[in-house]
């Protein structure tokens, strides 16, 4: 680094710069680095780029003056040492490549501005002499498999696999009302709305979202389901099972608020009831893999009570 400028290497090249200033700038809050790239605060051999944009080796990101001291001047985040312990126990599998995590609902991935830290964060302190990375990422409030890499060359390796559409990932998910058929869904969805109205919309403007929806078992008045995103984007499970006039149980963005008012009373458990179920990929060792994340009580719970809830208009 020189002056203002950040000079990338062979190792960060092909990587896109959002996620790069996030590693590097790790207790600042996502907001912050895509407001600066918005401004044109941060630029890229001096002309402005998106937060897609993809690094080549020896490109040059100019960075306000404010943040070339930045690093050397925050405090380190203060993981409690009970977040530690959990995180270790959450562990599905690690090698020396990657980390297989079991999240729970209600930890965010990484850290923000309503969040100190995240699930990288804590991982990062776990392991201080790594580089971990989050390979992928799912909402806050969703539970099960999250893959963290421990090296910049795992992190390439599974992000193309992404690209390529050679990982699978299966949730299970409980909707309100009763699904008559197995469907797959295919829309656009467009997250900039996020910024305005608070939630991701289907536009035509937005980008191809994939999911096939396969019924588990009927309830009187709600489905478990499981489903494979062929795609990954933000609340896509969310936003398309509202569409389908079948919203996720609990979901607090895109649900039914008085419906889930009324469940959380009869049942008591306020979770969304989206889960992570599994995840498969091949490793570096050209071996495709695939882990498991067994659901929280709350999630069985909610499935033990469902024959049980009744919603009265």
């Amino acid at each position: 680094m020189s002056g203002k400028n950040l000079k990338i290497d062979k190792d960060n090249a092909g990587r896109r710069i959002d996620n790069y200033l996030f590693n590097i700038y790790r207790s600042l809050p996502k907001s912050k680095i895509y407001s600066m790239i918005r401004k044109g605060e941060v630029r890229v051999n001096s002309g402005r780029i998106k937060p897609t944009y993809k690094l080549s080796l020896d490109d040059e990101i100019r960075i306000p003056p404010y943040l070339i001291n930045f690093k050397e001047n925050m405090d380190d985040i203060k993981i409690p040492s009970s977040r530690l312990i959990e995180f270790e126990s959450s562990i599905i599998d690690q090698n020396d490549d990657f980390i297989l995590v079991n999240k729970e609902p209600g930890l965010s991935v990484h850290s923000g501005t309503n969040n100190q830290f995240g699930l990288v964060d804590i991982a990062r302190a776990k392991f201080p002499s790594l580089e971990i990375d989050l390979c992928h990422r799912i909402d806050k409030s969703t539970s099960g498999c999250v893959l963290l890499s421990k090296n910049k060359l795992f992190l390439r390796h599974f992000h193309k696999q992404l690209i390529n559409n050679n990982v699978t990932k299966k949730y299970e998910a409980i909707l309100i009302g009763v699904m008559k058929k197995n469907i797959k869904v295919e829309s656009k969805l467009d997250s900039s709305t996020k910024e305005h109205f608070h939630k991701v919309q289907e536009s035509i403007a937005g980008k191809k979202a994939i999911s096939a929806f396969k019924i588990l078992k009927k309830y009187k008045l709600f489905t478990y389901v499981e489903i494979i995103i062929s795609t990954g984007r933000m609340h896509q499970i969310r936003v398309q099972s509202s569409n389908l006039n079948h919203p996720i149980v609990n979901d607090k963005k895109y649900g039914l608020f008085d419906t889930n008012k009324k469940i959380v009373k009869q049942v008591g458990i306020s979770r969304l009831a989206l889960h992570a179920a599994s995840i498969s990929f091949i490793d570096l060792d050209g071996i495709e893999v695939c882990y498991e994340a067994m659901k929280n009580n709350e999630f069985d719970i909610l499935l033990s009570k469902l024959d049980n809830i009744t919603i009265k208009s």
